[in-house]
């Protein structure tokens, strides 16, 4: 861990200027408490850092829990065996990629469902008591849930060190997530208005206030609606993977976790709110999940409630380059040989997110040892993306 000031530390052994400056003027802003925590996967972000713990009091900025709200993973560990599986996993992919609508903008034809159905209603209650409509961000919301998303969210088939198989699946809250978080931004420049802030994107909302109460309302509804989004695809997952392996696949250990949220915790003695921007809980013993890139290893976890870390991990490798420079850098016989024998779609679409293109899985988790203990190291056996 390193002290680059008494309200920065980090955990990051790969941080270039760009991270590091932001993050010190994020942990100049005067609510917060005690300090900011840096993980070993933080790159640059809007206004706030990506792989950063931000604890507030009084107040929240928007833009440092992120657009993409609830974002996190959901893993399954089955009774299946790497050795029992079908050969034609090109098969599974495309029944995967059938059941799940991807990319940006992707939505259902229609809600045909029961457990669908059964989420979609949850939603709608909630919705109404947090006293908003979904549909006045996203007309077709309802029909977005169990979709995947693009960018570097994913769907895979993986087996551990044991040989044991996992469903391991990366998204957030689709459009209406993004859409509350960009209105929720806007609303906090336009209080800030006038204020000397040290980057726009560092507004904030008041406790107390009728905007901070709109936005910790819809933003835990969207929370929300990204973990079930997770546990949506994850069934259809599962019937996919069955119908191929050709028995019913059991769930023997299921994890589900945010790592672009907020929650009021106590830290160092105060109540604070808790933004963790590309992070995730990693309390004594909370078990968690830290995605590689598309071709590395991915990791099943166990916090070990680090307090100067403010009970957190990071939430993956975390970018070293941007999209535009990975294009730019690497060519799509990178990617082939980067993949290697692992199934995906084949498609110069994928190239910005090239294991390359992030940092080093295994850095981040040295880095990681005093934040978390490993429990399983699983490598992919079928990669699913969205354009």
């Amino acid at each position: 861990m390193e002290k680059i000031t008494d309200r920065l530390l980090s955990w990051a052994s790969i941080l270039d200027e760009g991270t590091r400056a932001q993050a010190v003027t994020t942990a100049g802003m005067p609510f917060i408490h005690p300090h900011v925590a840096l993980m070993p996967d933080a790159h640059l972000g809007l206004g706030a850092t990506v792989g950063s713990v931000i604890p507030t009091l009084g107040a929240i900025m928007p833009a440092a829990v992120g657009v993409d709200i609830g974002c996190g993973m959901i893993a399954v560990r089955t009774q299946l065996t790497r050795d029992r599986l079908p050969a034609d996993r090109r098969a599974l992919r495309q029944e995967i990629e059938r059941a799940v609508p991807l990319s940006a903008g992707a939505a259902n034809r229609t809600i045909s469902r029961d457990h669908t159905r059964e989420r979609l209603v949850r939603l709608r209650e909630l919705a109404s008591r947090a006293g908003f409509d979904p549909a006045s961000y996203v007309k077709r919301w309802d029909l977005q849930l169990g979709t995947l998303g693009s960018g570097n969210h994913f769907i895979e088939v993986t087996a551990d060190e044991s040989s044991r198989v996992w469903l391991f699946l990366h998204s957030g809250s689709r459009g209406v997530g993004n859409k509350i978080a960009q209105r929720h931004i806007d609303v906090a420049r336009r209080r800030c208005a006038g204020e000397d802030l040290p980057h726009r994107d560092l507004a904030y909302l008041t406790e107390g206030t009728p905007e901070f109460d709109a936005y910790i309302a819809q933003m835990r509804w969207a929370q929300t609606y990204a973990l079930l989004n997770r546990e949506e695809m994850m069934d259809r997952v599962v019937r996919q993977v069955s119908a191929w392996a050709g028995e019913e696949v059991q769930r023997l250990e299921e994890i589900n976790c945010h790592h672009n949220y907020t929650e009021v915790e106590e830290h160092f003695g105060k109540r604070v709110w808790l933004s963790r921007k590309g992070a995730i809980n990693a309390e004594a013993g909370r078990p968690g999940l830290i995605p590689g890139s598309m071709g590395t290893a991915s990791y099943v976890v166990s916090g070990r409630g680090n307090a100067d870390a403010l009970n957190s991990a990071p939430h993956g490798a975390g970018r070293a380059y941007s999209r535009t420079r990975a294009r730019k850098t690497f060519s799509i016989e990178d990617l082939r040989t980067a993949m290697g024998d692992i199934e995906y779609r084949d498609t110069s679409a994928f190239i910005d997110e090239i294991p390359a293109a992030y940092k080093d899985i295994d850095v981040v988790m040295a880095d990681s040892v005093d934040l978390v203990e490993v429990r399983h190291t699983l490598r992919q056996l079928v990669n699913v993306k969205g354009d």
